[in-house]
This record gives structure tokens, sequence and C-alpha cells, in this order.
């Protein structure tokens, strides 16, 4: 088992069945899922060492974002 950090939750395989609509919806379904779940963002956060400091700082922004985020839908929908 792989040492993660408290807030990297553990990650499985994705998986997308092939039905009838064909190889191409599968990959796009894939593509979304991928999205979702931030993979393509891990995979580019990865390509280069990030000092602690720097990550911290990142988590941090990304955190806010995502409350403000939040917070503006929340005040939409009323």
């Amino acid at each position: 088992m792989a040492n993660r950090g408290r807030n990297e939750p553990e990650l499985g395989p994705l998986e997308v069945r092939v039905d009838g609509g064909g190889v191409d919806r599968a990959i796009g379904r894939l593509k979304r899922a991928m999205a979702r779940e931030g993979v393509l963002k891990e995979v580019k956060n990865r390509r280069f060492y990030e000092k602690p400091s720097v990550e911290r700082k990142r988590r941090r922004r990304e955190a806010e974002r995502r409350r403000r985020r939040a917070l503006r839908n929340r005040t939409r929908r009323r």
C-alpha cells in the first residue's frame, strides 16, 4: 500500500463499458470521467517537483476557489 497524504483518496481504476454505442462514445465517457476525477490535472501537477510549501499554498488557493464557487452557486439558487 502506497503512502498517501491525509487528503489524497485511494484511487481505483476507472471503468467504462462499451455498449452498443460504440468505442467512440466509450472514449468520450472515459475522458469525461477522467476530467471529473482530476486524473489529467494530477498528471500535469506531477510533471515537475513541487515544493511542499508551494503545494500547500496551491491547495489552499484551490480550496478557497471551491468555497467561493459553492457559495456563489448557493446564493444563485435562492
